[in-house]
């Protein structure tokens, strides 16, 4: 059963190294996130599973000890899920799961074993909430740490330029998930989040399956739209 959920954007600009000279500008999300995780910490899950978007790859589950980097944005810094394993096999972990390893690490996670899954952000909500059902019937006591972003069209400097329809969107998504609403999360349009650039809609539609019958309560701990794109964290216990 699902115990507790922390909902974090998963934009690489986290990483302070990455970030360089702006990465003031994010202290306010780095805080929430690690307040988010220190709730994941609370609930002492017996499994702990990273979700995020694919980043344009296949969808693919990443065991404890997977491994990610940063190198690709030029920044020699290397995560891991969880314990380092040197036998874990498999591919690179996705971008948003490796930032969620860095966040884990950050918060010097010593719980539960972390696992990952990357999920398709085209996959219908249906097969997302079908996921989210499996996942939190792996183990007794299962937290989520859910990565996924918001529109990528609030400004005119957007990575997606501007699209009247963002702000909207954004604000029903961060409505719903900082009051664990699953309904409002399941009423997510597919279609809209894909043209929004919202990488965020197939991890919460994932959370809001995995959270059927587990009466969470949800908290936000911030909002914003840097760089417009749009940042939510939340807490569910």
């Amino acid at each position: 059963m699902l115990v507790a959920a922390a909902v974090c954007p998963c934009p690489p600009l986290l990483v302070p190294e990455i970030a360089a000279g702006a990465a003031p500008e994010l202290d306010p999300a780095r805080a929430a996130c690690l307040d988010a995780v220190g709730v994941l910490a609370a609930s002492r899950p017996d499994l702990l599973v990273v979700v995020g978007p694919a980043d344009g790859r296949t969808a693919a589950a990443y065991p404890a000890g997977g491994h990610g980097s940063f190198r690709g944005f030029g920044v020699a810094l290397d995560v891991t899920l969880g314990e380092p394993d040197p036998a874990a096999q498999g591919p690179a972990l996705a971008d948003s799961l490796a930032v969620g390893a860095w966040l884990l690490d950050r918060a010097r996670w010593a719980g539960a074993p972390v696992e990952g899954l990357a999920v398709d952000g085209r996959g219908p909500a249906a097969e997302c909430a079908r996921a989210g059902q499996e996942l939190a019937a792996r183990a007794g006591r299962v937290a989520l740490l859910v990565m996924g972003d918001g529109s990528a069209c609030r400004t005119l400097k957007a990575p997606g330029y501007l699209d009247e329809r963002a702000e909207a969107f954004d604000a029903r998504a961060t409505e719903a998930l900082g009051s664990a609403d699953l309904a409002a999360l399941d009423a997510l349009d597919e279609t809209l989040a894909y043209e929004l650039k919202a990488a965020g809609r197939a991890p919460w539609q994932l959370l809001s399956g995995a959270a059927r019958g587990a009466g969470l309560g949800g908290r936000l701990l911030y909002e914003d739209a840097p760089y417009g794109v749009g940042y939510t964290v939340a807490a569910w216990s």
